[in-house]
């Protein structure tokens, strides 16, 4: 797994981040999604490290990274908490300026350091998402009935006394869809009490203080400086509950471009070579 990277683990001003790095040229940070960790990239970060210098970080409170402190505000587990993770992660390998790419609760914080460090992030792929704003906006019944699991992790302490009673059960997974290495790094973390609390912070944050944030950019008219490739996954149900998902994005980028992938929820993991595709050529343009 992750052949020629190497693994680290960086010490930043607010977090410890796990980190695999390799490749060689332009730079990309691939953030993951819930309730995976770094690993996910396993099949893509490889190919893309043929032509850029690729940076897969556990964000902080998943994996084996730092967990923030609890405060009422969930402010360690916001977006733009991690962003500033981002910002001084890319830093420390020398990167002021770098392509991001985040999927699922990933792009939550890669749109949040897009809006925050304009000038740092080159290009910016959205995988599964739209911003936290725009969901719970536009969310009426069929929205919470299928993601019924964003209200119900709000809750204080019954979502980690759920999922830790049978974490395997919860997530389900396996070592034949995720591979042997990424599946058993995945099962670390969903048995470790301290990282099921740091991921369910994550959602805590996006019902409070990460949607402040994002209404308070569209209050201000803010919107991304750099050019936006948004995909998502054909088999899961973001266009069907959403419907025009590159016109929600036009409300914030002026250069939006994307389609939909015949694949499941975890697109890394289901059609790494078709998505690598994806991503080498749009941050290639740059």
């Amino acid at each position: 797994m992750f052949d020629g990277f190497r693994l680290e683990q960086v010490s930043l001003p607010e977090a410890t981040l796990r980190v695999r790095i390799g490749g060689k040229g332009k730079p990309l940070l691939l953030l993951h999604g819930h309730p995976r960790t770094h690993a996910t990239w396993h099949r893509v970060a490889p190919i893309l490290a043929e032509r850029y210098t690729v940076v897969c970080p556990d964000l902080r409170g998943f994996g084996q990274s730092s967990k923030p402190a609890d405060t009422p505000d969930h402010a360690g587990s916001s977006k733009r908490a991690k962003a500033r993770d981002c910002i001084a992660l890319m830093r420390h390998f020398g990167f002021d300026r770098f392509g991001l790419v985040g999927h699922d609760r990933g792009s939550y914080t890669a749109f949040r350091t897009a809006m925050d460090h304009p000038a740092a992030v080159d290009r910016l792929a959205i995988l599964d998402g739209i911003p936290i704003a725009d969901a719970l906006a536009r969310c009426d019944a069929r929205f919470a009935a299928a993601w019924w699991h964003w209200f119900f992790f709000a809750l204080p302490e019954k979502p980690e006394r759920a999922i830790l009673a049978d974490p395997t059960a919860w997530y389900g997974g396996s070592s034949e869809e995720m591979g042997e290495e990424a599946y058993a790094d995945f099962n670390a973390a969903i048995h470790d009490p301290a990282t099921v609390h740091g991921m369910i912070e994550d959602y805590r944050a996006g019902l409070g203080i990460d949607r402040r944030h994002d209404e308070d950019d569209r209050q201000a008219r803010r919107k991304l400086a750099c050019a936006l490739l948004v995909l998502w996954s054909g088999r899961d149900d973001l266009e069907d509950l959403h419907g025009d998902i590159l016109g929600i994005w036009r409300g914030w980028a002026p250069d939006v471009t994307g389609r939909s992938i015949d694949c499941g929820h975890h697109m890394a993991e289901e059609a790494p070579e078709e998505l690598a595709a994806e991503l080498g050529a749009f941050f290639q343009a740059s």
